[in-house]
């Protein structure tokens, strides 16, 4: 006499089917999953059953809960690498995946005090300042904000416009090559319009990057600060070009 087969536990099959939704797109990395209480009503189950089920796709690496803020799905993190020359594009194009940027806001103002001694500006001197959002397939992994020269790159504003690409306005505003002079790494958490931007809930953790570029000749061409998603980037040190 053949045993029929085992059948599988009620939360496995709730972890399959939730697997399964995670995969074919219908919930995005960094999303939040539905309250525990709603999935738990949908599957007909109790929440020590939903809990068993979410307990399994944790430790499968799909998952992961923040205290007070739910259950989100995880994304693979992109790796970054910190090197002399950082082109956003090449850099994630590099780990096989597809890079954009997204413009927010572009305008010409007087420096602060910090900006000016980073470019080594009078005080209160013209500046451009790009903002805008890094997106690595489609989700944001940073939000930035660079702060160039103005009296030097007149027609950057332009050049940024149409491009999106700090590296091609560069170029076109006579700044051929330009390298990484500094960088300060601190960790910090999103709150208001960042975590907004870069879809995080509030308190998320982020790093800030806060870098000066200069050209060939050491001058200071861009004085930056960018704030990177925690879960989504592997910051690496890049060898010197």
């Amino acid at each position: 006499m053949t045993t029929p087969p085992e059948k599988a536990p009620l939360y496995a099959d709730i972890a399959a089917t939730l697997r399964h939704e995670i995969s074919a797109g219908l919930c995005l990395p960094g999303e939040r999953l539905p309250p525990e209480a709603q999935l738990a009503i949908r599957f007909g189950v109790n929440r020590h059953t939903l809990r068993a089920a979410m307990a399994r796709l944790a430790a499968e690496g799909l998952v992961h809960a923040r205290r007070g803020a739910g259950v989100f799905v995880a994304a693979r993190p992109t790796d970054y690498a910190l090197g002399r020359r950082v082109r956003f594009h090449q850099n994630v194009a590099a780990s096989g995946r597809t890079p954009s940027r997204a413009a927010l806001h572009i305008e010409t103002r007087h420096a602060d005090a910090r900006e000016a001694e980073a470019l080594g500006l009078a005080p209160g001197a013209p500046v451009h300042v790009f903002e805008g959002l890094s997106l690595v397939d489609g989700t944001p992994i940073a939000a930035f904000r660079s702060v160039f020269p103005a009296a030097r790159l007149a027609g950057l504003p332009a050049h940024l416009a149409a491009t999106g690409s700090v590296t091609q306005a560069l170029a076109a505003a006579g700044v051929a090559d330009y390298t990484r002079a500094s960088t300060r790494l601190t960790a910090k958490a999103a709150h208001g319009a960042l975590a907004a931007r870069l879809r995080l809930p509030e308190g998320a953790p982020i790093l800030r990057s806060i870098s000066l570029n200069v050209d060939a000749a050491g001058v200071p061409v861009e004085y930056g600060h960018t704030w990177f998603a925690g879960e989504r980037v592997t910051l690496t040190h890049s060898p010197e070009d």
